[in-house]
């Protein structure tokens, strides 16, 4: 079924909100995932703050003309999907997480990082990034190690004078 002109304008539109809004932008290659595992994959990022939305590429092109991110943009194959959000880091390890379950059906293309284009590779290494409760808890513990070394120090040396 064909897409009427009104509708082709307002998904541009929508697109290059997601793109001027958005600190993070990921672009997904979804080919041969499931309606199920899509359902899931949206909850999911839902859940987490993160928009998922699936266009045309010629549309995701016309929206991207009139942006000026610094970088080249990636090559944007196969069936294409957006995700995006407000968390630098949470769009990219939500794909990177769910790609853990489908490997050969989810793939990162690319992406917009702070207005700058990036490629599939430097996306992932930002995916690996931990979560900010991952990184305040090794904080906590980076903290806490020379004071349990020093507990330890007094606990011998107590034993030692008794």
């Amino acid at each position: 079924m064909a897409v009427s002109r009104a509708k082709k304008e307002e998904i541009v539109e929508k697109l290059k909100r997601a793109f001027n809004d958005a600190r993070s932008l990921v672009f997904v290659n979804f080919k041969g995932l499931t309606v199920g595992n899509t359902t899931e994959l949206r909850r999911t990022l839902k859940g987490e703050k993160i928009s998922y939305t699936v266009a045309k590429k010629t549309l995701v092109a016309r929206a991207l003309e009139e942006e000026k991110f610094k970088g080249e943009q990636p090559n944007l194959e196969g069936e294409l999907a957006m995700a995006w959000g407000e968390d630098l880091v949470a769009p990219a390890r939500g794909i990177y997480n769910f790609m853990k379950k489908f490997p050969e059906n989810l793939k990162i293309l690319g992406g917009i990082f702070e207005g700058r284009f990036m490629s599939a590779g430097e996306m992932m290494e930002i995916a690996k990034i931990p979560g900010f409760d991952v990184l305040r808890g090794k904080f906590v513990s980076i903290l806490n190690s020379p004071i349990q070394r020093f507990a330890v120090v007094l606990n011998e040396i107590a034993k030692l004078k008794h």
